[in-house]
């Protein structure tokens, strides 16, 4: 991952917490040197002051990329600090929720190159799943490099309009709270029927990990790997039935929480 332009410009990320640092850990470990990163982070946790890179240094005029992996309620402090890179050839990306491309343009100026990316929590052990999508002066070039360094923390997916964004968040940048809550309601489930909570909660935890790596590697689709594994009138069918039911199962209840974050998502970016 020794990209000669950052090589040679640097790249800055605005904030290093949890998603900061599992991106900072991927790049390092994929042969970016330390020596080409600056880091801006009022917080520094101990782990990022033994990494080499640029701690709250001058920053260099004009880097390739700055990523921006702040809290959305800090964004209207940090980001002007950088005001002075934009319309120019450095590279925003934003990993940061609910902030439009169009709110950057208004802080950076409408000649910078920007890409929107929306990142899920996987992305801190680096099995995450990202989309991104640039502004007008975001070259193919750019969204490469984009997607290289987003790639350290998992798949990338590019998007053909920033619209998207929301059912993004939607699916998979909330999605990762719906597994979560679907784990705890299993095993609330197993402990009804007589298990212990710790049993119940390692068999829940297991199945839904084993299910994932399943349907991620697998040559089959999700339908066909249900299929797979449902036999005539045995105890999976009997489940489906009530897990499948079009009004009062997973089809309608994910819809409607879907849509519900998707909703979010729109309301909070148009503020």
């Amino acid at each position: 991952m020794q990209d000669s332009r950052i090589a040679r410009h640097g790249l800055v990320l605005l904030g290093c917490g949890k998603m900061g640092s599992a991106m900072l850990a991927g790049w390092l470990a994929k042969g970016l040197l330390p020596t080409a990163v600056w880091v801006v982070d009022p917080q520094p946790s101990d782990w990022l002051r033994t990494t080499g890179v640029h701690l709250n240094e001058d920053l260099p005029e004009a880097p390739a990329i700055v990523l921006v992996a702040v809290k959305p309620q800090m964004m209207t402090d940090a980001l002007p600090t950088l005001a002075a890179m934009g319309n120019g050839d450095t590279v925003f990306v934003s990993v940061a929720a609910g902030i439009t491309i169009a709110r950057f343009e208004e802080i950076l100026g409408d000649r910078t190159p920007i890409i929107r990316a929306m990142p899920n929590t996987p992305a801190a052990i680096s099995q995450g799943i990202t989309a991104i999508v640039g502004n007008a002066h975001a070259s193919a070039g750019a969204l490469d490099e984009a997607e290289t360094l987003l790639k350290a923390v998992g798949e990338v997916v590019r998007l053909s309009t920033e619209a998207q964004i929301d059912a993004v968040t939607g699916v998979s940048g909330s999605g990762p709270a719906y597994v979560f809550h679907m784990i705890e309601t299993m095993a609330a489930a197993g402990v009804e029927q007589g298990l212990s909570a710790d049993l119940s909660l390692q068999l829940a935890k297991a199945t839904v990990a084993g299910a994932g790596a399943l349907a991620r590697d697998a040559e089959e689709d999700p339908s066909q790997l249900r299929i797979n594994v449902t036999s005539p009138n045995g105890t999976t069918q009997a489940a489906l039935e009530v897990l499948m039911d079009e009004a009062n199962g997973f089809p309608a209840l994910l819809s409607r929480a879907v849509k519900a974050a998707t909703d979010r998502s729109r309301e909070l970016a148009n503020g």
